[in-house]
């Protein structure tokens, strides 16, 4: 993978979360929403990362994906008590050998070492406070897919506590607590702040904007500096394989670096190879998507369609949703029922539904709404069974219809 850096956005958030700018409310919280692989975490480490380290700003990332298998709440704990051994640790290990439990650093924070790296001892909001104090320097706090934290009710007490920690921190003219919340979902990403009872309501999602022209020049570039007999290099036709491969850094180098490899029997230029990749790649995609779709069960195809319809308005066991199952069935749904099919959804591989700790419902990859959305504006929503398959209604009542 080539690197390719953002260096001028970069500076721009970086500046905006000091809370530099007139006007804006940055320096309360950045939240970024990008779809998946498009460079989002790429940017946020490799970018964002050391714009604020120039800064003086020490920066503590945290991916909530790292290992969906643990809490979410877990994981933000454990990221600042390696940030903050990594400040205290010879401090720590110096009291232990002499026998004492208390330090002070800097001559004013008082530590208890018997505590440090255990998660029940330090809140958040204190963990946050003694880094920074240990530091000497403001800290900004990464959290990648931070969507995630709304998992369980571990993530969502560590996002209240976070908001707490930045207003206790934070006050006009100083910001002591910088916040980086990015998701791959914004529909997602939005329940930290839609409602009343959410952690940082009132706040406001920004996009982050995809790889551009510039990225496709640079790529241009680097195809001309080697291969000099491809100069000039179609900057048009690579800008529009970059759109279909969905601006996926990841897919489009991998296609350039299949049809530039001399072994690849092309001849002449590379760039309708590499437009014709991408058509592949995006009809790959969206047959992929048909094909987990036909494979499920008739009441969860009626339950996922409910729900891409929806988004965030989805209400599985309202009146209008059970009869929406009900006509497009032809049978009564149950709320059971519906339960049952919820649960199959979010335990298939890969994951198709995601659940919060709060009982709400999302599609795990907001992908499918794109594709969902692209069918109904052309007119094939549903998709087609396949041919000798049963009709839907059939395969429910043959399968599992109860009368409610």
């Amino acid at each position: 993978m080539i690197a390719y850096h953002r260096q001028a956005l970069a500076q721009q958030m970086a500046h905006a979360l000091q809370g530099r700018l007139l006007f804006g409310d940055t320096h309360n919280g950045l939240f970024l929403a990008a779809p998946r692989r498009t460079g989002k975490s790429t940017f946020l480490q490799g970018d964002l990362t050391p714009a604020l380290q120039q800064a003086g700003i020490g920066v503590v990332y945290v991916d909530l994906w790292a290992d969906t298998r643990r809490d979410p709440g877990t994981l933000i704990a454990e990221a600042l008590t390696q940030a903050l051994q990594a400040h205290l640790g010879l401090v720590a290990r110096t009291a232990r050998k002499a026998g004492l439990k208390n330090v002070k650093v800097a001559g004013t924070l008082d530590i208890d070492t018997s505590r440090i790296g255990q998660l029940d001892g330090l809140t958040l909001v204190e963990a946050l406070r003694h880094l920074r104090d240990a530091s000497g320097q403001p800290v900004a706090l990464i959290i990648d897919e931070a969507q995630h934290a709304l998992t369980s009710e571990a993530g969502e007490a560590a996002m209240t506590a976070l908001k707490s920690a930045r207003d206790q921190m934070n006050r006009p003219g100083q910001v002591d607590l910088m916040l980086v919340m990015s998701g791959s979902d914004r529909d997602k990403l939005l329940r930290l702040m839609v409602s009343a009872g959410a952690p940082f309501y009132g706040s406001q999602i920004q996009t982050l904007p995809p790889l551009d022209t510039d990225f496709i020049a640079h790529v241009a570039a680097l195809v001309e500096a080697q291969r000099p007999d491809l100069v000039p290099v179609d900057r048009a036709a690579l800008q529009e394989a970059f759109a279909a491969f969905g601006h996926r850094p990841q897919f489009f180098m991998a296609a350039m670096g299949a049809v530039l490899n001399p072994l690849s029997g092309h001849d002449g230029r590379f760039e309708p190879e590499l437009q014709r990749a991408a058509q592949d790649q995006q009809a790959q995609d969206e047959a992929q998507m048909a094909s987990d779709y036909l494979g499920l069960r008739p009441l969860e195809q009626a339950v996922l369609w409910r729900l891409l319809d929806q988004g965030p308005r989805f209400r599985p066991y309202d009146a209008e949703a059970l009869r929406f199952y009900r006509d497009l069935l032809g049978v009564p749904v149950s709320v059971p029922q519906t339960q049952k099919a919820l649960e199959s959804l979010r335990q298939r591989s890969p994951v198709m539904v995601w659940k919060s700790a709060r009982g709400e419902y999302a599609v795990e990859d907001a992908a499918m709404h794109r594709w969902f959305q692209g069918r109904v504006e052309a007119g094939t929503w549903p998709p087609g069974p396949a041919a000798g398959r049963r009709s839907v209604d059939e395969r429910f009542q043959a399968t599992e219809a109860r009368p409610a």
